[in-house]
Protein backbone atom coordinates (compact mmCIF):
# COMPACT_ATOMS: atom_id res chain seq x y z
CA UNK A 1 0.00 0.00 0.00
CA UNK A 2 2.71 2.06 0.42
CA UNK A 3 3.71 2.16 -3.06
CA UNK A 4 -0.18 3.35 -3.55
CA UNK A 5 0.08 6.06 -1.14
CA UNK A 6 3.21 7.38 -2.58
CA UNK A 7 1.99 7.60 -6.03
CA UNK A 8 -1.40 9.13 -4.85
CA UNK A 9 0.90 11.85 -3.60
CA UNK A 10 3.02 12.07 -6.56
CA UNK A 11 -0.02 12.77 -8.79
CA UNK A 12 -1.89 15.00 -6.49
CA UNK A 13 2.02 17.17 -6.72
CA UNK A 14 1.10 17.07 -10.29
CA UNK A 15 -2.31 18.27 -10.64
CA UNK A 16 -1.19 21.09 -8.21
CA UNK A 17 2.41 21.50 -10.58
CA UNK A 18 -0.17 21.96 -13.89
CA UNK A 19 -2.18 24.38 -12.01
CA UNK A 20 0.56 26.52 -10.71
CA UNK A 21 2.31 26.67 -14.16
CA UNK A 22 -1.36 27.39 -15.84
CA UNK A 23 -1.06 30.35 -13.37
CA UNK A 24 2.61 31.78 -13.98
CA UNK A 25 3.14 30.61 -17.33
CA UNK A 26 6.40 28.84 -16.51
CA UNK A 27 7.07 25.02 -17.45
CA UNK A 28 5.10 22.76 -15.17
CA UNK A 29 8.55 20.44 -14.70
CA UNK A 30 9.77 23.21 -12.50
CA UNK A 31 7.18 22.52 -10.20
CA UNK A 32 7.13 18.50 -10.76
CA UNK A 33 10.89 19.22 -9.06
CA UNK A 34 9.81 21.27 -6.23
CA UNK A 35 7.33 19.27 -5.24
CA UNK A 36 9.69 16.17 -5.30
CA UNK A 37 11.86 18.15 -3.12
CA UNK A 38 9.47 19.42 -0.93
CA UNK A 39 7.84 16.60 0.08
CA UNK A 40 11.02 14.33 0.32
CA UNK A 41 12.40 17.13 3.06
CA UNK A 42 8.96 17.08 4.83
CA UNK A 43 9.16 13.27 5.10
CA UNK A 44 5.89 12.61 2.98
CA UNK A 45 7.74 10.78 0.35
CA UNK A 46 11.12 8.45 1.09
CA UNK A 47 14.59 9.47 0.54
CA UNK A 48 15.25 5.77 -1.06
CA UNK A 49 12.44 6.12 -4.44
CA UNK A 50 10.50 2.48 -3.94
CA UNK A 51 11.58 -0.42 -6.52
CA UNK A 52 7.77 0.17 -8.07
CA UNK A 53 8.39 4.49 -8.17
CA UNK A 54 11.59 3.88 -9.98
CA UNK A 55 10.32 1.63 -12.56
CA UNK A 56 7.23 3.62 -13.10
CA UNK A 57 9.78 6.79 -13.48
CA UNK A 58 11.70 5.01 -16.10
CA UNK A 59 8.85 4.22 -18.03
CA UNK A 60 7.77 8.03 -17.59
CA UNK A 61 11.19 9.28 -19.28
CA UNK A 62 11.09 6.88 -22.23
CA UNK A 63 7.37 7.68 -22.99
CA UNK A 64 8.56 11.57 -22.62
CA UNK A 65 11.23 10.99 -24.90
CA UNK A 66 8.83 9.36 -27.55
CA UNK A 67 6.53 11.76 -27.36
CA UNK A 68 8.74 14.48 -28.39
CA UNK A 69 10.19 12.46 -31.21
CA UNK A 70 6.78 11.55 -32.00
CA UNK A 71 5.74 15.25 -32.10
CA UNK A 72 7.85 16.33 -34.79
CA UNK A 73 7.40 16.29 -38.48
CA UNK A 74 10.75 14.93 -39.72
CA UNK A 75 10.27 16.33 -43.24
CA UNK A 76 9.82 19.89 -41.76
CA UNK A 77 12.96 19.19 -40.23
CA UNK A 78 14.81 17.99 -43.17
CA UNK A 79 13.72 21.27 -44.70
CA UNK A 80 15.09 23.63 -42.26
CA UNK A 81 18.55 22.20 -41.32
CA UNK A 82 20.50 23.90 -43.91
CA UNK A 83 19.66 27.03 -42.51
CA UNK A 84 19.82 26.45 -38.46
CA UNK A 85 22.75 24.30 -39.08
CA UNK A 86 25.01 26.87 -37.35
CA UNK A 87 22.34 27.60 -34.32
CA UNK A 88 22.58 23.86 -33.97
CA UNK A 89 25.63 23.64 -33.79
CA UNK A 90 27.44 26.72 -32.01
CA UNK A 91 24.33 26.61 -29.96
CA UNK A 92 24.95 23.67 -28.73
CA UNK A 93 29.04 23.63 -28.59
CA UNK A 94 29.04 26.64 -26.53
CA UNK A 95 27.10 25.40 -23.60
CA UNK A 96 28.90 22.49 -23.92
CA UNK A 97 32.51 23.97 -23.38
CA UNK A 98 31.09 26.06 -20.80
CA UNK A 99 29.59 23.69 -18.64
CA UNK A 100 32.68 21.30 -18.80
CA UNK A 101 35.79 23.93 -18.43
CA UNK A 102 33.50 25.41 -15.31
CA UNK A 103 32.95 22.07 -13.41
CA UNK A 104 36.27 21.00 -14.28
CA UNK A 105 37.88 24.33 -12.78
CA UNK A 106 35.46 23.43 -9.54
CA UNK A 107 35.69 19.71 -9.32
CA UNK A 108 38.72 18.46 -11.12
CA UNK A 109 36.72 15.28 -12.24
CA UNK A 110 36.89 14.71 -16.10
CA UNK A 111 33.96 12.31 -15.66
CA UNK A 112 31.82 14.29 -13.66
CA UNK A 113 32.41 17.25 -16.30
CA UNK A 114 31.00 15.32 -19.35
CA UNK A 115 27.75 14.39 -17.51
CA UNK A 116 27.39 18.12 -16.34
CA UNK A 117 28.35 19.47 -20.39
CA UNK A 118 26.01 16.97 -21.12
CA UNK A 119 23.41 18.14 -19.07
CA UNK A 120 23.77 21.39 -20.12
CA UNK A 121 23.85 20.79 -23.78
CA UNK A 122 20.04 20.16 -25.12
CA UNK A 123 17.84 22.70 -25.43
CA UNK A 124 14.18 22.39 -24.13
CA UNK A 125 11.79 22.51 -27.35
CA UNK A 126 8.82 22.24 -25.15
CA UNK A 127 9.22 25.15 -22.85
CA UNK A 128 10.18 27.46 -25.54
CA UNK A 129 7.89 26.66 -27.65
CA UNK A 130 5.00 27.14 -24.82
CA UNK A 131 6.55 30.68 -24.21
CA UNK A 132 6.58 31.65 -27.29
CA UNK A 133 2.43 30.28 -28.25
CA UNK A 134 1.68 32.26 -25.01
CA UNK A 135 2.79 35.36 -26.27
CA UNK A 136 1.51 34.42 -30.13
CA UNK A 137 4.77 34.29 -31.81
CA UNK A 138 4.57 30.52 -32.61
CA UNK A 139 4.58 31.34 -36.03
CA UNK A 140 7.28 33.49 -36.82
CA UNK A 141 10.44 32.62 -38.73
CA UNK A 142 12.55 32.50 -35.39
CA UNK A 143 10.23 29.79 -34.12
CA UNK A 144 11.26 27.63 -36.65
CA UNK A 145 14.45 28.39 -36.33
CA UNK A 146 14.44 27.75 -32.72
CA UNK A 147 12.36 24.38 -33.65
CA UNK A 148 14.21 22.45 -36.18
CA UNK A 149 17.62 23.59 -34.45
CA UNK A 150 16.52 22.84 -31.17
CA UNK A 151 15.67 19.07 -32.77
CA UNK A 152 19.05 18.93 -34.03
CA UNK A 153 20.13 19.12 -30.96
CA UNK A 154 18.10 16.99 -29.68
CA UNK A 155 19.36 13.96 -31.81
CA UNK A 156 23.12 15.44 -31.70
CA UNK A 157 22.74 15.31 -27.57
CA UNK A 158 20.91 11.70 -27.51
CA UNK A 159 24.05 11.11 -30.09
CA UNK A 160 26.72 12.26 -27.26
CA UNK A 161 24.90 10.64 -24.49
CA UNK A 162 25.21 6.82 -26.43
CA UNK A 163 29.06 7.82 -27.31
CA UNK A 164 29.99 9.95 -23.85
CA UNK A 165 28.24 8.06 -21.10
CA UNK A 166 29.75 4.80 -21.49
CA UNK A 167 33.08 6.19 -21.19
CA UNK A 168 31.94 8.34 -18.12
CA UNK A 169 30.61 5.16 -16.53
CA UNK A 170 33.39 3.77 -17.02
CA UNK A 171 31.41 0.71 -19.24
CA UNK A 172 34.21 1.70 -21.87
CA UNK A 173 38.28 2.19 -21.88
CA UNK A 174 38.97 5.95 -22.77
CA UNK A 175 41.27 4.45 -25.64
CA UNK A 176 40.92 4.73 -29.27
CA UNK A 177 39.85 1.61 -29.22
CA UNK A 178 37.72 2.36 -27.10
CA UNK A 179 35.87 5.07 -28.38
CA UNK A 180 36.04 3.27 -31.92
CA UNK A 181 33.88 0.87 -30.49
CA UNK A 182 31.60 3.14 -28.86
CA UNK A 183 31.17 5.08 -32.29
CA UNK A 184 30.54 1.90 -33.84
CA UNK A 185 27.88 0.85 -32.22
CA UNK A 186 26.24 4.15 -31.95
CA UNK A 187 26.65 4.21 -35.76
CA UNK A 188 25.07 0.69 -35.98
CA UNK A 189 22.38 1.33 -33.80
CA UNK A 190 21.00 4.47 -36.05
CA UNK A 191 22.01 2.38 -39.01
CA UNK A 192 19.30 -0.54 -37.93
CA UNK A 193 17.26 1.92 -37.19
CA UNK A 194 17.62 3.53 -40.24
CA UNK A 195 16.56 0.28 -42.12
CA UNK A 196 13.78 -0.76 -39.41
CA UNK A 197 12.43 2.36 -41.18
CA UNK A 198 12.70 1.58 -44.96
CA UNK A 199 12.08 -1.69 -44.86
CA UNK A 200 9.02 -1.84 -41.88
CA UNK A 201 7.73 1.59 -42.01
CA UNK A 202 7.93 2.08 -45.79
CA UNK A 203 7.45 5.58 -47.19
CA UNK A 204 4.39 5.52 -50.03
CA UNK A 205 6.88 7.28 -52.20
CA UNK A 206 9.84 5.20 -52.10
CA UNK A 207 11.69 2.07 -52.10
CA UNK A 208 8.14 0.72 -53.90
CA UNK A 209 10.04 -2.57 -54.06
CA UNK A 210 9.47 -3.40 -50.42
CA UNK A 211 5.60 -2.96 -51.00
CA UNK A 212 5.60 -6.11 -52.70
CA UNK A 213 7.33 -8.40 -50.57
CA UNK A 214 4.34 -10.03 -48.55
CA UNK A 215 5.88 -9.64 -45.06
CA UNK A 216 5.90 -5.83 -45.44
CA UNK A 217 2.45 -5.89 -47.83
CA UNK A 218 0.65 -8.11 -45.37
CA UNK A 219 2.41 -6.78 -41.87
CA UNK A 220 3.46 -3.69 -42.64
CA UNK A 221 3.62 -0.78 -40.12
CA UNK A 222 -0.04 0.52 -41.67
CA UNK A 223 -1.57 -2.83 -40.53
CA UNK A 224 -0.16 -3.22 -37.04
CA UNK A 225 -1.65 0.49 -36.28
CA UNK A 226 -4.77 0.06 -38.17
CA UNK A 227 -5.22 -3.53 -36.44
CA UNK A 228 -8.96 -3.68 -35.37
CA UNK A 229 -9.83 -0.20 -37.54
CA UNK A 230 -7.25 1.65 -35.50
CA UNK A 231 -9.02 1.17 -31.77
CA UNK A 232 -5.46 -0.44 -30.71
CA UNK A 233 -3.36 2.51 -32.27
CA UNK A 234 -2.35 3.95 -29.39
CA UNK A 235 -1.26 0.42 -27.79
CA UNK A 236 0.90 -0.23 -31.63
CA UNK A 237 2.47 3.31 -31.24
CA UNK A 238 3.82 2.52 -27.66
CA UNK A 239 4.77 -0.56 -27.99
CA UNK A 240 6.86 0.42 -30.94
CA UNK A 241 8.11 2.85 -28.69
CA UNK A 242 9.30 0.25 -25.59
CA UNK A 243 10.62 -1.98 -28.37
CA UNK A 244 13.22 -0.13 -30.29
CA UNK A 245 13.59 1.63 -26.40
CA UNK A 246 14.58 -2.26 -25.13
CA UNK A 247 17.00 -2.20 -28.85
CA UNK A 248 19.18 0.52 -27.46
CA UNK A 249 19.67 -0.82 -24.17
CA UNK A 250 20.72 -3.72 -25.68
CA UNK A 251 23.13 -2.10 -27.64
CA UNK A 252 24.31 -0.39 -24.25
CA UNK A 253 22.19 3.11 -24.81
CA UNK A 254 19.62 4.57 -22.70
CA UNK A 255 16.46 3.31 -23.86
CA UNK A 256 15.19 7.12 -23.67
CA UNK A 257 17.60 6.99 -27.32
CA UNK A 258 15.40 4.60 -28.83
CA UNK A 259 12.17 6.17 -27.62
CA UNK A 260 13.00 9.16 -29.53
CA UNK A 261 13.95 7.74 -32.46
CA UNK A 262 10.83 6.01 -32.70
CA UNK A 263 8.98 8.68 -32.18
CA UNK A 264 10.87 10.08 -34.90
CA UNK A 265 10.23 7.35 -37.60
CA UNK A 266 5.99 6.70 -36.88
CA UNK A 267 5.04 9.44 -39.07
CA UNK A 268 0.81 10.40 -40.26
CA UNK A 269 0.85 8.22 -43.17
CA UNK A 270 1.20 5.19 -41.28
CA UNK A 271 -2.27 5.83 -40.05
CA UNK A 272 -5.16 4.39 -42.41
CA UNK A 273 -8.18 7.18 -42.33
CA UNK A 274 -11.05 6.19 -40.21
CA UNK A 275 -14.16 5.12 -41.97
CA UNK A 276 -16.08 7.73 -39.72
CA UNK A 277 -14.69 11.23 -41.16
CA UNK A 278 -15.00 12.92 -37.61
CA UNK A 279 -12.28 10.25 -36.30
CA UNK A 280 -8.45 11.49 -36.64
CA UNK A 281 -6.44 8.31 -35.48
CA UNK A 282 -3.14 10.12 -36.13
CA UNK A 283 -4.32 13.64 -33.88
CA UNK A 284 -6.41 11.07 -31.55
CA UNK A 285 -3.50 8.68 -30.99
CA UNK A 286 -0.96 11.90 -30.98
CA UNK A 287 -3.52 13.80 -27.48
CA UNK A 288 -3.27 10.04 -26.00
CA UNK A 289 0.22 9.89 -26.11
CA UNK A 290 0.81 13.20 -24.86
CA UNK A 291 -1.74 12.74 -22.28
CA UNK A 292 -0.27 10.10 -20.65
CA UNK A 293 3.89 10.85 -21.37
CA UNK A 294 3.15 14.40 -19.80
CA UNK A 295 0.20 14.30 -17.76
CA UNK A 296 -0.22 10.70 -16.34
CA UNK A 297 3.16 8.51 -16.11
CA UNK A 298 5.93 11.12 -17.56
CA UNK A 299 5.94 13.59 -14.64
CA UNK A 300 6.44 10.65 -11.99
CA UNK A 301 10.21 10.91 -13.33
CA UNK A 302 10.80 14.79 -12.75
CA UNK A 303 8.87 14.29 -9.09
CA UNK A 304 11.04 11.58 -8.37
CA UNK A 305 14.19 13.38 -9.61
CA UNK A 306 12.72 16.35 -7.37
CA UNK A 307 13.37 13.85 -4.10
CA UNK A 308 16.70 13.51 -4.79
CA UNK A 309 17.02 17.22 -3.79
CA UNK A 310 17.12 16.55 0.09
CA UNK A 311 17.72 19.99 1.69
CA UNK A 312 21.29 20.68 3.02
CA UNK A 313 21.73 24.07 4.35
CA UNK A 314 25.77 23.59 4.35
CA UNK A 315 25.60 22.37 0.71
CA UNK A 316 23.01 25.12 -0.49
CA UNK A 317 25.62 27.49 1.00
CA UNK A 318 28.36 25.99 -0.18
CA UNK A 319 27.30 25.58 -4.22
CA UNK A 320 26.56 29.39 -4.49
CA UNK A 321 29.37 30.52 -6.16
CA UNK A 322 29.67 27.13 -8.51
CA UNK A 323 25.57 28.06 -9.66
CA UNK A 324 26.66 31.61 -10.16
CA UNK A 325 29.39 31.03 -12.24
CA UNK A 326 27.80 28.33 -14.67
CA UNK A 327 24.64 30.08 -14.67
CA UNK A 328 26.30 33.54 -15.90
CA UNK A 329 28.71 31.67 -18.31
CA UNK A 330 25.88 29.61 -19.37
CA UNK A 331 22.91 32.25 -19.69
CA UNK A 332 25.93 34.79 -22.01
CA UNK A 333 27.45 32.19 -23.71
CA UNK A 334 23.99 30.41 -24.93
CA UNK A 335 22.49 33.48 -26.10
CA UNK A 336 26.02 34.80 -28.14
CA UNK A 337 26.60 31.88 -29.51
CA UNK A 338 22.78 31.01 -30.84
CA UNK A 339 22.38 34.51 -31.99
CA UNK A 340 25.45 34.86 -33.69
CA UNK A 341 25.00 31.46 -35.43
CA UNK A 342 21.78 32.39 -36.13
CA UNK A 343 22.44 36.18 -37.59
CA UNK A 344 25.69 34.76 -39.61
CA UNK A 345 24.73 31.55 -40.63
CA UNK A 346 21.03 31.60 -41.11
CA UNK A 347 20.83 34.84 -42.00
CA UNK A 348 18.03 35.97 -40.27
CA UNK A 349 17.66 39.57 -38.96
CA UNK A 350 18.86 40.81 -35.62
CA UNK A 351 15.41 40.47 -33.64
CA UNK A 352 14.78 37.34 -34.95
CA UNK A 353 18.24 36.28 -34.01
CA UNK A 354 18.06 37.80 -30.44
CA UNK A 355 14.60 35.77 -29.72
CA UNK A 356 16.21 32.53 -31.24
CA UNK A 357 18.85 33.01 -28.44
CA UNK A 358 16.72 33.84 -25.76
CA UNK A 359 14.80 30.88 -26.79
CA UNK A 360 18.04 28.71 -27.14
CA UNK A 361 18.22 29.36 -23.26
CA UNK A 362 15.63 26.21 -21.53
CA UNK A 363 17.54 23.45 -20.34
CA UNK A 364 15.74 20.08 -21.68
CA UNK A 365 14.48 16.96 -20.70
CA UNK A 366 17.44 15.14 -21.55
CA UNK A 367 19.24 17.47 -18.86
CA UNK A 368 17.70 15.13 -16.28
CA UNK A 369 17.60 12.18 -18.01
CA UNK A 370 21.46 12.95 -17.64
CA UNK A 371 20.98 14.10 -14.09
CA UNK A 372 19.78 10.85 -13.00
CA UNK A 373 22.34 8.61 -14.85
CA UNK A 374 25.03 10.32 -13.61
CA UNK A 375 23.42 11.09 -10.25
CA UNK A 376 21.47 8.24 -9.52
CA UNK A 377 22.37 5.35 -11.48
CA UNK A 378 26.09 5.54 -11.66
CA UNK A 379 27.21 8.09 -8.73
CA UNK A 380 29.41 9.77 -10.92
CA UNK A 381 27.98 13.64 -9.98
CA UNK A 382 28.75 14.29 -7.03
CA UNK A 383 25.25 15.94 -4.76
CA UNK A 384 27.26 19.77 -5.19
CA UNK A 385 27.46 19.02 -8.91
CA UNK A 386 23.91 17.95 -8.59
CA UNK A 387 22.54 20.47 -6.70
CA UNK A 388 24.64 22.93 -9.13
CA UNK A 389 22.90 22.06 -12.27
CA UNK A 390 19.37 21.83 -10.91
CA UNK A 391 19.61 25.35 -9.53
CA UNK A 392 21.23 26.09 -13.02
CA UNK A 393 18.51 24.58 -14.92
CA UNK A 394 15.97 26.10 -12.76
CA UNK A 395 17.33 29.46 -13.58
CA UNK A 396 17.62 28.98 -16.96
CA UNK A 397 14.04 27.58 -17.88
CA UNK A 398 12.21 30.66 -15.97
CA UNK A 399 14.81 32.99 -17.71
CA UNK A 400 13.17 31.79 -20.87
CA UNK A 401 9.91 33.02 -20.40
CA UNK A 402 10.75 36.01 -19.22
CA UNK A 403 13.03 36.87 -21.67
CA UNK A 404 10.76 36.22 -24.68
CA UNK A 405 7.96 38.64 -22.67
CA UNK A 406 10.63 41.37 -22.18
CA UNK A 407 11.81 40.91 -25.77
CA UNK A 408 8.29 41.25 -27.40
CA UNK A 409 7.75 44.93 -28.27
CA UNK A 410 11.42 44.53 -29.51
CA UNK A 411 10.72 41.83 -31.82
CA UNK A 412 7.40 43.41 -32.92
CA UNK A 413 8.97 46.87 -33.31
CA UNK A 414 6.89 48.44 -31.03
CA UNK A 415 10.24 49.43 -29.03
CA UNK A 416 13.17 50.54 -30.67
CA UNK A 417 16.81 49.26 -29.74
CA UNK A 418 19.87 50.34 -31.21
CA UNK A 419 23.78 49.67 -30.43
CA UNK A 420 25.37 52.68 -32.22
CA UNK A 421 24.60 51.66 -36.19
CA UNK A 422 22.96 48.09 -35.01
CA UNK A 423 19.45 48.05 -35.45
CA UNK A 424 18.85 45.46 -32.75
CA UNK A 425 14.67 45.30 -33.08
CA UNK A 426 12.64 45.54 -35.44
CA UNK A 427 12.43 48.84 -37.36
CA UNK A 428 9.17 50.24 -36.90
CA UNK A 429 6.65 50.10 -39.81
Amino acid sequence: MDDMFFLAIIWSGVFLSYFLAHRTKLTPVLYFLAFGSTMVNLGVLPEESTEFIRGFSEIGIILIMFALGFEEDTNHFVQGMKRSWGIALFGALAPFAIAYYTTFYFWQDANLSVMCALAMTATAVSLTMVSLKSEKLQNTEASTGIMTSAIMDDIAALAAVAILVPIATGEAEVSAIGIFIIISKAVAFFLLITLMELLIFPHHSRLVLFHKLPLIRNFGIKHFISFGKGEQATLAVLLVALLIALLSYEFGFHPAVGAYMAGLIIKQEYFQPNEDPDIDQYNQTKKIVDNVAFSWIGPVFFVELGTKIVFDQSILFAVIPQIAVLTAGILIGQILSACLAAKFTGNYQWHESILIGLGMLGRAELAFVVMDIGYVQNSIITTEAFYTLMATAFVLNVTVPVSIKLWKPFFEGSKQLKIGSIQLSKPED
